[in-house]
């Protein structure tokens, strides 16, 4: 498996077909996925021709992937994945930051240590000049996360979403971070 990062306690690695039960289980945990789609369950074939797909696509201007899984450095254990992903295909000046790990993982710095590694990397080797991250606004933890991985709050938004679910009619929020401010001392 292609190693993408290490940090002190994770190894963020590509993706491949053998993670399919990994990605089920984590996209049926009603508390993971509370805050994207109100903790229905994901079919496993969703899993297969919907979910890995996208985790599995490389981009054109990295020859490289936008998502990677999450695992224990010294267990190996799965702990779900990260995403780092250049929001327009041609171009890696602006990227996306997201997470979702398993209630194990919760509580524990991996997300912020993933986020915190992922950033530095996309401004030190991946021409990355902005980094953003959205959530739910009242999703506090995950915007604890973008804080403490340097994200400001840029704005708040309304989604135009299918299907509302509990917490949405609170709005959206966006968090960024751009190269020059992670350049200041």
């Amino acid at each position: 498996m292609s190693t993408f990062l290490k940090t002190d306690r994770l190894v963020l690695r590509a993706f491949t077909t053998a993670d399919t039960d990994h990605l089920f289980a984590l996209d049926n945990d009603p508390e993971v996925m509370r805050f994207l789609n109100g903790g229905r369950p994901t079919s496993r074939e969703a899993v297969e021709t919907r979910v890995l797909p996208r985790l599995l696509h490389d981009h054109p201007c990295w020859g490289t992937r936008g998502y990677w899984a999450a695992q224990e450095k010294d267990t190996g254990t799965f702990l779900g994945w990260f995403e780092f992903r250049p929001l327009d295909e041609g171009s890696p000046a602006v990227v996306e930051l997201g997470y979702r790990l398993n209630r194990a993982a919760w509580g524990r710095g991996y997300a912020t240590e993933g986020s915190r590694a992922l950033i530095h990397k996309g401004f030190t080797d991946l021409e990355v000049e902005r980094v953003t991250a959205n959530t739910m606004a009242v999703n506090t933890r995950s915007r604890r996360v973008m804080e403490k991985s340097g994200l400001v709050l840029v704005r708040h938004f309304t989604g135009d979403w299918p299907e509302a679910i509990g917490g949405s009619e609170h709005g959206e929020v966006e968090y960024a971070l751009t190269r020059t401010e992670w350049d200041r001392p």
